[in-house]
């Protein structure tokens, strides 16, 4: 209806201006501690739930990357995974990495406009909800890039005890497993001590394992930011 239509357009824009300006990032009623968005929610905002979930739901299904075509020089077109292990143990992805069924040290999410599918398999869980495209702030990046380290070392601990086996694994997911999650994951790479600063996280840590991860500018600002702060300037010690 007419009606509908016009609600539409206006909550679509009211949260296009709430992107702009980094803000309202609790206005869909994402419950922090256990990830899950309330019934209210998706009826209220069903406007912006609705083709959000579509879009991404598709994107996931058709997305493609260019990898390496086995022993030859050339690249080739394959799906990209609903998450990525980019290096040992850490994983960036999508909101869909569920469908991975493993059982996680600790997860990162990303999303205001996802529920997390993942809650039940993870011992340590930090929602950092954030709109697509815009990036965490330097003391919210410092934060996830502790939690990371925090949680390997949890489950180190807990296969002392023989309570876990096999090694720790740390997802880091947005909605598409591109933007966001790359941005936190450079600085939970840095943190943990594998690469002196995020542009070398990003080329060698991250891209060779998921070539479709990519920093906007206002990423490499955060990042950058959070580096000058707390890896060169040592505030987090």
């Amino acid at each position: 209806t007419a009606t509908y239509l016009g609600y539409s357009t206006l909550l679509n824009g009211t949260i296009a201006i709430l992107f702009k300006m980094k803000k309202g990032m609790g206005m869909l009623g994402k419950n922090l501690e256990e990830g899950s968005i309330p019934l209210w929610s998706y009826l209220l905002f069903s406007p912006f739930h609705i083709p959000t979930y579509a879009y991404t739901y598709v994107h996931t299904l058709v997305g493609k990357m260019k990898v390496q075509d086995g022993s030859s020089k050339k690249k080739k077109k394959a799906p990209v995974p609903v998450a990525s292990m980019v290096q040992p143990g850490l994983w960036v992805g999508g909101c869909f990495a569920h469908r991975l069924n493993k059982q996680w040290a600790g997860i990162i999410d990303l999303t205001v406009e996802f529920p997390e599918r993942c809650r039940d398999s993870t011992l340590k869980y930090l929602c950092v909800p954030t709109w697509d495209g815009v990036p965490c702030s330097p003391e919210q990046l410092e934060h996830a890039a502790n939690f990371a380290v925090e949680a390997k070392e949890n489950w180190m601990k807990l296969k002392e005890q023989g309570a876990v086996e096999g090694e720790p694994n740390i997802l880091i997911h947005c909605a598409h497993g591109r933007g966001r999650s790359t941005t936190v994951m450079c600085a939970a790479m840095v943190k943990m001590g594998m690469y002196a600063n995020f542009e070398e996280a990003l080329e060698k840590g991250i891209k060779p394992g998921r070539p479709v991860c990519k920093l906007n500018a206002m990423m490499r600002k955060n990042l950058t930011e959070w580096q000058n702060i707390y890896v060169e300037g040592k505030k987090g010690l």
